[in-house]
């Protein structure tokens, strides 16, 4: 973990990216794509699909995919017939480790919580759907169809400060790429990179880096300390696994750590 931060800062709001950040609706989409382009006779290109950038906006990711794999379908065209599929596979996102915790911690303590996302708000929406107590928590939930640009230009964020009656200086922006630290720096808030695998540059931006949400100390920023240690052991809820059990074995099994 490195840290550039004070303890000065008066943070009295915090602004939480979704994807890659609270909700791993990556994993949980994987294959979607892949499957799409095979209807229409077109092999995925793996190298150049994890190499591309998060935080895109759908209509600009869409545009790079009609023009990569030369499909016949208008941008528009393609989103309307891929997104029940994504949309089918969004309940099966698992919120990242440390999630539920620092969300029920934040919202124990009173501490204002908005989403900002480079989604649109019905799919923000959609996605945290399944995920109890989430909506209720966050005061503003921002897409990109209520600015005039999304990431990495600063609007998102700047609206969301501005909705939640909170100075964007006083805000501090927990992000997992390289657009949305962009996009909360140009907004002169705090920011908290947890990077997404192959976003490794948003480190250079950010105020501090963590590996993953269960590093965040509250603390630095002037927010009431967890109070969940025990013994100094940070206390996790239980693995919950499916398969098929055979002779001892657990076979094709699914699991999520929730924290």
């Amino acid at each position: 973990m490195s840290c550039f931060c004070k303890n000065d800062a008066n943070i009295v709001a915090v602004i939480f990216d979704l994807d890659g950040t609270l909700l791993d609706t990556e994993r949980a989409t994987r294959g979607v794509l892949s499957e799409f382009l095979g209807k229409y006779g077109k092999e995925l290109n793996r190298e150049r699909e994890e190499n591309k950038r998060l935080g895109l906006t759908q209509k600009e990711s869409t545009a790079f995919i009609v023009r990569d794999y030369q499909l016949p379908l208008t941008p528009d065209q393609f989103i309307k017939e891929i997104n029940p599929l994504y949309i089918e596979r969004w309940r099966d996102a698992k919120a990242l480790p440390g999630a539920n915790r620092i969300i029920k911690h934040l919202a124990k303590n009173g501490v204002p919580m908005a989403l900002a996302s480079n989604s649109s708000t019905e799919y923000i929406y959609a996605k945290i759907s399944h995920h109890k107590g989430w909506k209720e928590s966050f005061s503003v939930i921002l897409g990109n169809d209520q600015v005039k640009f999304g990431k990495p230009a600063p609007d998102l964020f700047e609206e969301t400060a501005k909705r939640m009656g909170v100075p964007a200086v006083n805000c501090l922006v927990i992000e997992d790429s390289l657009v949305g630290v962009k996009a909360a720096t140009a907004a002169k808030t705090k920011v908290v990179a947890v990077p997404s695998r192959g976003e490794s540059d948003c480190c250079k931006l950010a105020n501090i880096t963590l590996n993953s949400l269960l590093e965040f100390q509250p603390e630095l920023w002037g927010l009431p300390p967890f109070d969940d240690w025990v013994n100094n052991t940070l206390p996790i809820e239980p693995i919950h696994l499916s398969g098929l059990y055979s002779t001892g074995s657990l076979f094709g099994t699914t699991g999520c750590l929730a924290y």
